[in-house]
């Protein structure tokens, strides 16, 4: 394993890129480091239907990945610790990936991402700011609930998605995988528990997000 740095950019170089990684998120066509997954067996034509559904379904999921990429982004920036800032970054262009993945099935099935993305983007970006000025383990606490509730919501996917869309659940089911192993490193690092309010909270916010960001 490579060393973390030992000292953090200065807050005016953090800032700068924190704003930079916010526009290429929001404007530019996001790049992944590693290859899409692929479904074993070819996807069959869909359904105009299934198309709609998948199509609704991916759009959900990509705002998902617009929302981690915020998070991330907060969660480093806001924690002095140099070693979390790394954890939260290498964490963040993992989410790269997804967000790359999600935003390529959705030019497939000829649907279009959510036209509330930089309100998603901003409101992700401002829970993380505050999970993180509550400290480093409560911070690490938001991310293992977070991730964990992704990981439920990707499995409820699975279950949605047309059999047929192979290509669709070959993606939803890696970043299920990834999502979990992100919760199981923020909790191996120290992460507190939530409390259930909070639980309850974030719960019913992602609630409102999924239903709003499935039509718009």
């Amino acid at each position: 394993m490579h060393p973390f740095p030992t000292e953090t950019p200065r807050s005016s170089d953090r800032l700068l890129g924190s704003l930079d990684r916010a526009l290429r998120t929001l404007l530019a066509r996001p790049s992944a480091a590693r290859a899409r997954p692929r479904a074993a067996v070819e996807a069959a034509p869909l359904s105009e239907e299934d198309r709609a559904l998948s199509g609704a379904l991916m759009r959900v999921n990509h705002v998902g990945e617009i929302c981690a990429q915020a998070l991330y982004d907060a969660q480093a920036l806001s924690t002095r610790d140099a070693q979390l800032a790394a954890r939260f970054e290498a964490a963040g262009r993992e989410e790269t990936d997804h967000l790359a993945w999600t935003a390529e099935r959705l030019d497939e099935l000829g649907a279009r991402p959510s036209l509330l993305n930089p309100l998603w983007y901003a409101g992700a970006f401002g829970l993380g700011l505050v999970a993180g000025r509550l400290g480093d383990r409560a911070s690490l606490g938001f991310l293992v609930e977070t991730e964990r509730q992704v990981e439920q919501h990707l499995a409820g996917h699975l279950d949605r998605l047309p059999a047929a869309d192979t290509a669709s659940r070959a993606i939803v089911e890696a970043m299920r995988l990834d999502e979990a192993r992100h919760a199981q490193d923020a909790e191996a690092a120290g992460a507190s528990p939530l409390p259930a309010p909070a639980r309850w909270a974030m719960r019913a916010g992602a609630k409102l997000m999924t239903t709003v960001a499935h039509r718009i």
